[in-house]
């Protein structure tokens, strides 16, 4: 044999010891691909730090960024693509004068209260989702039109498709997130 057909073998026979004890483990590679976590210590804090199930804080960062700290999307940043502007108003409210928005446990610490805010403005879940993804002016809006709202509290109907994905979504990851961690 010669020793790049060793080399080859060695490699095969290595990358099969690590698969297999990642399955031994509960290590499940595809869902980790699928539903990544990180940074759960400061979820968990900044999430009940502002009364937020971290399931949910973990499903918007999942679909904002995919834990993606360096991600960006238009204007917006960081794990919980905020805006400049959305940065700065919750590190106004927060008594912040400095930081780094980019920065992941910042991001997350102004994006739990942003979060925070927009489900004690709307109180149902859905339309401060909404809130997050197409701003709260288009929602209030939304709300006040009996095409997309019968109540002015829910909405039938979202009028942006990327919107409506968005709150589709989150929602998915969040039950996603549920049902993996409290079992």
């Amino acid at each position: 044999m010669t020793l790049g057909r060793i080399i080859k073998i060695a490699m095969f026979l290595l990358a099969a010891a690590v698969a297999f004890v990642a399955v031994r483990s509960g290590y499940n590679t595809g869902q980790q691909t699928t539903y990544p976590v990180a940074y759960s210590e400061l979820i968990y804090k900044y999430a009940g730090e502002n009364e937020l199930d971290p399931y949910l804080v973990m499903a918007v960062i999942k679909v904002e960024s995919n834990f993606v700290p360096e991600a960006h999307s238009g204007y917006a940043g960081g794990l919980m693509q905020l805006t400049e502007e959305t940065a700065q108003w919750n590190a106004d409210e927060l008594g912040i004068t400095y930081y780094d928005y980019m920065d992941p446990e910042t991001n997350i610490m102004l994006g739990c209260h942003y979060l925070r805010h927009l489900l004690d403005v709307y109180e149902v879940t859905d339309t401060a989702l909404a809130a997050y993804n197409g701003g709260m002016g288009n929602v209030s809006s939304w709300l006040s039109d009996p095409r997309y709202s019968d109540d002015g509290i829910t909405l039938k109907d979202i009028p942006f498709p990327e919107t409506k994905n968005y709150v589709v979504r989150v929602n998915e990851a969040w039950t996603h997130y549920r049902e993996t961690f409290e079992n």
